[in-house]
């Protein structure tokens, strides 16, 4: 009779120890962490967030003339201002592609962007690390050029963000910028630059967003790009992100801004601007 109840017992506790064993050896899949930032740029670099597949993403960036330009201004709204409009699509969830065209010099940017890691919310990779990239031509016409390269410029960068809470995101991001054909002798080609961006969220829907550009290379005194200094107030839905914006940048693709900026803000060499980007889902 004994023997019968301990078989019984037994019958009763195995299947238990098999569905157990059975979620134990079912991997859990991580959640992944919000984006760090709510717009693909942060204000002038790109930020890491890459949109669900099949997302399409508009943005306009307006930069308005500096304002110390001159009396006759009216601080830089009445100067020559730069825009560039563009669109980024979501081919994969971690690959997303875009065009954008620029006012001054005609500039046709392709770029790119791909999540390498994802920070996950159980932090069990802290971080994200994004890679952007983009291939720029100007379009002016063929006289200010000898070869057709010369038109060319590059940019690559390595994006690495974190979000450390609902409220407060950083970015670290080095970058290289080429160009085939620079202005002058003193300058080089290439440019190592690395930029530092943060969010610091203030309401639901409102944020404080900083941008810092720091060029390494070093030029020649007479011809040493100024590093980019932005900062910015955002207000976001679930599909637009509006930004207003005071910077010393006003080339509105990277690789210029980083190549040639010559303004000092803290000289006075500042602009008034905004980004504005409305996302579609498909």
């Amino acid at each position: 009779m004994k023997n019968h109840i301990k078989l019984f017992l037994i019958f009763l506790i195995v299947p238990f120890l098999a569905i157990a064993q059975k979620k134990d050896s079912v991997k859990v899949k991580e959640k992944l962490e919000r984006s760090a930032f709510e717009a693909a740029t942060v204000i002038d670099n790109a930020s890491n967030v890459l949109f669900n597949k099949n997302t399409l993403d508009v943005q306009m960036a307006h930069r308005f003339g500096v304002i110390n330009g001159g009396s006759n201004d009216m601080a830089g709204f009445w100067a020559p201002s730069n825009i560039r409009i563009g669109l980024s699509y979501a081919i994969l969830d971690r690959l997303t592609i875009g065009y954008g065209t620029t006012k001054f010099d005609r500039l046709q940017d392709f770029n790119w962007k791909v999540a390498l890691l994802r920070q996950t919310r159980s932090n069990t990779m802290p971080i994200s690390v994004s890679y952007y990239g983009n291939f720029t031509v100007s379009a002016l016409k063929k006289e200010n050029f000898n070869l057709k390269q010369d038109r060319y410029s590059y940019f690559n960068q390595i994006i690495i963000a974190k979000r450390f809470s609902p409220n407060i995101s950083f970015q670290l991001a080095p970058s290289v910028s080429h160009y085939n054909l620079v202005d002058k002798p003193a300058m080089k080609n290439d440019m190592v630059a690395i930029a530092f961006g943060g969010r610091i969220k203030i309401s639901p829907q409102t944020a404080i967003v900083f941008d810092y550009t720091q060029p390494v290379t070093k030029f020649d005194s007479s011809v040493k790009p100024e590093p980019g200094i932005s900062i910015a107030t955002e207000f976001a839905t679930s599909a637009h992100v509006f930004q207003i914006i005071l910077t010393n940048y006003n080339g509105l693709v990277q690789q210029k801004n980083i190549m040639f900026n010559q303004n000092n803000f803290f000289n006075g060499d500042f602009m008034i601007g905004f980004n504005i980007t409305r996302v579609y889902n498909f």
